[in-house]
């Protein structure tokens, strides 16, 4: 449902969990287990301290992995321009989506549940399962890599048709180099699921940060050998295309090995086994079948916005680059927020399930639904009040222009009236899944992209190529509004009421304090100066640091008169820790 293009490394890739940096890992034992103290407190409050406690940890480690990733996209519009920057993306685009297909959204939604639940019923506490699930992972994606290979004009032809032969010509010369990725994502994302279930985050966390270093890396050389100048598709030479791909190849493959001596330290050792019917492939299939319908789906949704895209693409015009750009920028708030509450619950929504303890999963839902809420507001309120200095400050340096930096503030508008509903829908999605049921997520997923695919074509023809890309946020937008009242209804009946009075009471709260912070942002950004057509970089950090203080301080401000508790909650565990 996520309606974004590829996975960066330090991206939520579609909105799934990852794991934090150096978070305590949540049991996916019962609290109240025979012999604890009478006085232990109650499960629920429990719960809901360690979420918050686990999240705001777990937040700090993905604001750094996410700061590098952003240096890292900041570099390659810096080195590459708009249009040749569309055609990088694209054929990164390649490998990463035959990764969904394969495995992506099977690992959140299917293996880990099944790591964790194995992980409890197995005398060797899931070693032996984990061990067969890598092996036969691992020849699965060596032999789709060699498939990707043989038809990479194929899919150049399928993502890329429409454009001449340079452009097609050069997605395909980066493909063979970049499709490669799509083996070792696989396994850094298996290794990640492996530890996750083992109560160790901190790898997972900082190993894409030598990722992001590779790239940043690769591309500074670029800008020392070959200068920061817009070129066209057709002037790229091998040695660029060998730099830019192999060095792009070599982040993910540094990010893959990082992982293993985490391995090793939490006892795991990487055997091969090929008794793969021991893993029960039946079981895996059914609730896997559900899951890849769920991603062909998104993946017929994806290749609409590609092609669209890409018939829109221009000098000066949003694109590919500008659209992952401004998807990478929600994803960095929803992967520091909500992904970080996500992550905390699911270990423990399903331990939960599991149990039949369906208060504790509406509990966790229903908290979760709320922070996420409260905290991603004023970010999504920055976002819109900000769009143009962000823009500059970010993205414009290089061959990057400042005509660029405005199409990109267009579609960031645009996009953050999606970030609340984009972060619900997928906390929904999960719970789901820690159901388990991945049936539900696929059949609700049909019509929501039927939706967002009916508007983004509706708004590609009725509009000008220009605004293509800010079209395709809004659509997406909408459909995410769609996704999470479904999911809300269809959780219901399976498990009770979400509590959802208090959920809409919470964000009517944090409506009025998000509109009162974004008229007073407004009101001082448009008295400082800059033309936001044409700001200076000065003129950008000035707006922005001042604007986003602003903003931020009168959102805490109104959250605290209107007693939004989330907020209220959030402040004194800051204050505590600082205490400390």
């Amino acid at each position: 449902m996520s309606g974004g293009l590829y996975r960066s490394a330090n991206a939520a890739q579609g909105g799934g969990p990852r794991p934090g940096d150096d978070a305590t890992f949540i049991s996916a034992e019962p609290l109240n287990q025979p012999g604890v103290a009478a006085t232990a407190p109650p499960q629920e409050v429990v719960a809901e301290t360690s979420a918050a406690a686990n999240s705001a940890v777990m937040a700090i480690g993905s604001l750094v992995s996410r700061g590098t990733g952003f240096v890292r996209n900041l570099m390659i519009g810096a080195a590459l321009g708009n249009l040749v920057g569309n055609v990088y993306t694209t054929a990164q685009f390649l490998p990463n989506q035959v990764y969904e297909f394969l495995l992506g959204g099977v690992l959140t939604s299917v293996l880990i549940p099944v790591l964790v639940r194995r992980r409890r019923s197995d005398p060797d506490r899931g070693e032996a399962y984990a061990q067969r699930l890598l092996t036969l992972a691992v020849l699965a994606l060596a032999a789709a890599v060699l498939v990707a290979l043989l038809l990479a004009p194929v899919l150049t032809s399928l993502y890329a048709g429409g454009k001449d032969e340079n452009y097609t010509g050069l997605v395909t010369s980066l493909s063979y180099l970049m499709l490669p990725m799509l083996f070792f994502t696989g396994v850094s994302a298996l290794i990640a699921a492996v530890l996750n279930t083992r109560g160790h985050f901190a790898a997972p966390m900082w190993a894409p940060i030598l990722n992001n270093l590779v790239v940043i890396g690769t591309f500074g050389l670029y800008i020392v050998v070959y200068g920061a100048q817009a070129i066209q598709p057709g002037d790229m030479g091998w040695g660029r295309i060998l730099l830019v791909g192999g060095g792009t190849l070599l982040g993910v493959a540094v990010q893959a090995a990082g992982l293993l001596p985490a391995l090793r330290r939490v006892g795991f050792r990487w055997k091969l086994r090929f008794d793969f019917r021991e893993l029960g492939l039946r079981e895996l299939a059914r609730l896997g079948g559900w899951m890849f319908c769920y991603v062909a789906v998104n993946q017929l949704g994806l290749f609409v916005v590609v092609n669209l895209l890409t018939r829109a693409a221009g000098e000066d015009s949003a694109g590919l680059l500008i659209y992952n750009n401004v998807f990478l920028l929600l994803m960095m708030a929803h992967g520091i927020i909500a992904v970080s509450i996500i992550t905390a619950l699911m270990p423990r929504m399903s331990a939960a399930a599991a149990d039949g303890r369906f208060h504790d999963v509406t509990a966790d839902l229903s908290r979760g639904t709320r922070m996420v809420t409260a905290v991603l507001a004023p970010v999504a309120v920055c976002y819109a009040v900000l769009a143009a200095p962000i823009s500059v400050v970010v993205f414009r340096y290089g061959a990057f222009t400042g005509d660029n930096a405005v199409a990109t503030s267009t579609v960031l508008l645009v996009a953050a009236v999606g970030l609340v509903p984009f972060a619900i829908s997928q906390l929904f999605t999960f719970a789901f899944y820690a159901l388990p049921d991945t049936r539900t997520p696929a059949l609700v997923n049909i019509p929501v992209v039927v939706l967002r695919v009916l508007l983004q074509v509706g708004l590609f023809v009725v509009f000008s190529p220009v605004f293509a890309a800010a079209g395709m946020m809004l659509g997406n937008a909408v459909s995410y509004v769609a996704a999470a009242v479904l999911s809300a209804l269809l959780l219901r009946p399976r498990v009770g009421r979400i509590g959802l009075g208090r959920i809409m009471r919470t964000m009517g709260r944090v409506v009025v304090a998000a509109l009162g912070a974004a008229l007073v942002g407004l009101l001082v950004v448009n008295l400082l100066p800059g033309d936001p057509a044409d700001l200076s970089w000065l003129e950008a950090v000035v707006q922005l640091l001042v604007g986003g203080a602003v903003i931020g301080v009168t959102y805490l401000g109104l959250a605290t008169a209107l007693r939004i508790g989330e907020i209220t909650e959030v402040v004194g565990m800051v204050r505590r820790k600082l205490g400390r």
